[in-house]
């Protein structure tokens, strides 16, 4: 029991008085942020709450929304979650692999090969995402190729994303050593090999935080799709009930409700999938 109490009593060393004011200055810091975060979100509540504001002769009007209609329609709205979501990932997957293929091109030494995958980088990222939506849905039926409107919308984003990626996967690529290229030959390993045991999985390790933010920012660009008029995701079903009921920005804001929130939970993914891939550099 003594030698339990003299080590509780025993002083604390210098290293442990500063890890502990560093605990204290980090929850000080997220507190502080929480708080911050609170009153920002007061603050919008409050820009649409159609409450009028006075100071002095001042008065400050803020935006009335018809929360009726809101309460009626969000389940409408909120259907389209699931189609927004599965265009999103599936687009991805597609941008994935183009961005895999037209890496390794841009690293091969074969002209043809380099050159189509340098064209392709070139064509997509010199045209706008809007424009490739249109050109699947509407161009290449004059070709006798039909498709429909999420198909064009998932093959739009897939190269439109693959285009961007390949310059990570390039560079996730290129920032494995010929060192360890070497070190792989000398075991006897064959290209192929090489390639799948030792290149690849640290250039994955190395693109996956980015490709996390190019799928957030491709759930918001999904909203593009909608200008088809055939697929009934987020931004088709905010728009329809807006427009037939004449309550566009009630429509909109759960729109952006629903695109915020979704951003958020896919934020905090990544920033989890983040730390777990940095604790091998520790």
């Amino acid at each position: 029991m003594s030698l339990f109490s003299n080590k509780q009593d025993a002083p604390k060393t210098q290293a442990e008085l500063l890890y502990e004011a560093q605990l204290r200055k980090e929850r000080h810091f997220k507190a502080n942020v929480a708080l911050s975060w609170l009153m920002l979100v007061f603050i919008l509540v409050f820009l649409f709450s159609g409450q009028n504001l006075q100071i002095g002769s001042w008065t400050f009007k803020t935006i009335e929304v018809d929360t009726e209609f809101i309460l009626n329609e969000i389940d409408f709205i909120a259907l389209g979650l699931g189609e927004t979501l599965r265009i999103s990932v599936l687009s991805i997957m597609l941008a994935m692999a183009l961005a895999l293929l037209a890496a390794l091109g841009r690293l091969s030494t074969f002209p043809p090969i380099y050159a189509l995958s340098t064209f392709y980088v070139s064509l997509i990222r010199g045209t706008p995402l809007y424009l490739q939506i249109f050109f699947f849905f509407l161009a290449l039926p004059q070709l006798g190729i039909i498709l429909t409107g999420t198909v064009a919308g998932v093959l739009a984003l897939g190269l439109n994303y693959g285009a961007y990626m390949s310059e990570v996967f390039r560079a996730g690529l290129s920032s494995v050593g010929k060192g360890q290229r070497e070190a792989a030959m000398s075991l006897g390993m064959t290209p192929g090999q090489t390639m799948r045991r030792i290149v690849l999985p640290q250039a994955l390790r190395f693109a996956i935080p980015p490709m996390g933010n190019d799928f957030i920012s491709m759930t918001k660009d999904s909203a593009l799709v909608s200008a088809t008029g055939f697929v009934h995701e987020l931004m088709w079903r905010s728009v329809k009930v807006g427009r037939a009921q004449f309550h566009n920005l009630e429509a909109l804001i759960m729109a952006a409700l629903f695109y915020w929130a979704l951003t958020i939970v896919l934020s905090s993914i990544q920033s989890r999938l983040e730390t777990y891939l940095s604790k091998g550099d520790r």
